[in-house]
């Protein structure tokens, strides 16, 4: 949650991948002082920034973007769809089978 919405509120300065690639580079260690160490790096205020995770419109969108993967049968990352078929064979084979599933029904060749 707190990982989200500081993302978010980096997204609110323009820096969302920024820091979305900081997260994801250090995703073994984040913690509150993770992220402060994060925004601080970006050039945020640390007062403000935390001030803005907190901000209502960012805490809604968190909820319903929790809400939407859940309904989607979501569980946990990475969750792939493919024209919005649940992948559950997460291998190399099992990516393979379903875009060539997908391709033959366009009347497309896959590889």
């Amino acid at each position: 949650m707190k990982a989200a919405a500081a993302a978010l509120a980096a997204e609110s300065r323009g820096k969302f991948w920024e820091f979305h690639d900081l997260l994801f580079k250090n995703y073994n260690q984040i913690n509150d002082e993770k992220i402060r160490t994060i925004a601080l790096g970006l050039g945020f205020d640390v007062k403000e920034f935390e001030s803005r995770m907190l901000d209502p419109t960012i805490q809604a969108r968190i909820r319903q973007d929790m809400r939407d993967g859940s309904q989607a049968g979501v569980r946990g990352t990475p969750t792939i769809f493919i024209n919005g078929k649940l992948l559950r064979n997460l291998t190399l084979q099992g990516f393979q089978t379903a875009v060539d599933k997908e391709l033959k029904k366009l009347g497309k060749k896959g590889g």
